[in-house]
C-alpha cells in the first residue's frame, strides 16, 4: 500500500483494501443513497492530494480523516441549501412532509453553523464515533491535551447555546 520511501501510496490497492471501511464511515453521517457519491469524492481527493500524504500516520487514518471532512462539508453545504430554500421558498413537491420541531432545528442549526470546522470535526469523532481523546489526537496529529481542551470548549459553547437567549461565541 505504501512504497519503499514510505510516502508514495499505491492508490489502486488503497481503494481495493479500504473502500468498504470508508463507505461505512460515510454512512454514519449521511443516508445510504448519498454515500456512494461521497465515497467517490473521498477517493477523488485522495488521488488529487496523494502527494500530501507524509506517512506520519497510517493510510487508513488518513482516509478516515478525509472521509470525515468530506461528510462534514456535505452536511454543512446541505444546511446552507436548506436555509436558502427556507428564505426563498421551495417548490411544494420538494418540501418535507413531516417537519422537525422548530426549536430543535433552530438550536442544531445555530450550534453546527457557529462552531467551526475544528470543533465540529472533534465533536463528530468523540460524540458520533465514540473515539477517545488519544484516538482523536492521533487522527488530527495533535496532543491529547489539545483535544481535551477543544472538547471542553465545545461543551461550554453548546451549553451556552442551550440557555435561552444564549449564543455561541
Amino acid at each position: 500500500m505504501v512504497s519503499s520511501d514510505d510516502t508514495t501510496l499505491d492508490l489502486d490497492r488503497l481503494y481495493q483494501d479500504h473502500q468498504r471501511m470508508v463507505l461505512r464511515r460515510i454512512r454514519r453521517f449521511v443516508p445510504a443513497e448519498v454515500a456512494p457519491d461521497l465515497l467517490q469524492e473521498v477517493f477523488e481527493r485522495v488521488v488529487r492530494h496523494s502527494d500530501t500524504f507524509e506517512g506520519r500516520s497510517s493510510p487508513v487514518t488518513w482516509l478516515y480523516q478525509i472521509a470525515t471532512r468530506v461528510c462534514l462539508h456535505h452536511l454543512r453545504d446541505t444546511r446552507k441549501r436548506a436555509s436558502l430554500l427556507e428564505a426563498w421558498g421551495a417548490p411544494v413537491w420538494s418540501r418535507p412532509s413531516i417537519a422537525a420541531d422548530p426549536e430543535t432545528r433552530a438550536f442544531l442549526g445555530q450550534v453546527w453553523r457557529q462552531l467551526g470546522d475544528d470543533l465540529t470535526e472533534i465533536g463528530a469523532y468523540h460524540y458520533i464515533d465514540g473515539l477517545t481523546q488519544a484516538e482523536i489526537a492521533e487522527i488530527l496529529g495533535c496532543s491529547r491535551r489539545t483535544v481535551g481542551n477543544r472538547l471542553t470548549e465545545l461543551r461550554k459553547r453548546v451549553e451556552m447555546a442551550s440557555i435561552p437567549g444564549g449564543e455561541i461565541s
